[in-house]
């Protein structure tokens, strides 16, 4: 079984959708000044973006942990984790 698994945006209540993409936002130190609508500019934005895939939901199961993150960060991430877990086995 693995440890992460992909949420999808619907699945989510709205507000605890939006908290998850405010902190993406804050977390990416986004300047809110640039949409013209600060913080809630950023988030339909990215709404947008998860609608087309460019950002996914994941939960890791292991720490009860809820992030957004770019199809990159999600990438480098599973590769830094297969690493570790590589690297504790030779313990």
């Amino acid at each position: 079984m693995s440890r992460f698994i992909e949420v999808p945006a619907r699945m989510l209540p709205p507000e605890t959708l939006n908290a998850l993409l405010e902190t993406f936002v804050t977390r990416q130190g986004y300047d809110t000044t640039d949409t013209g609508e600060g913080m809630a500019g950023w988030v339909v934005e990215l709404k947008r973006q998860l609608e087309r895939s460019e950002l996914i939901i994941a939960h890791d199961l292991e720490l009860e942990m809820t992030e957004v993150m770019t199809l990159a960060q999600w990438r480098a991430f599973g590769r830094d984790l297969a690493d570790d877990e590589e690297e504790g086995e030779h313990y």
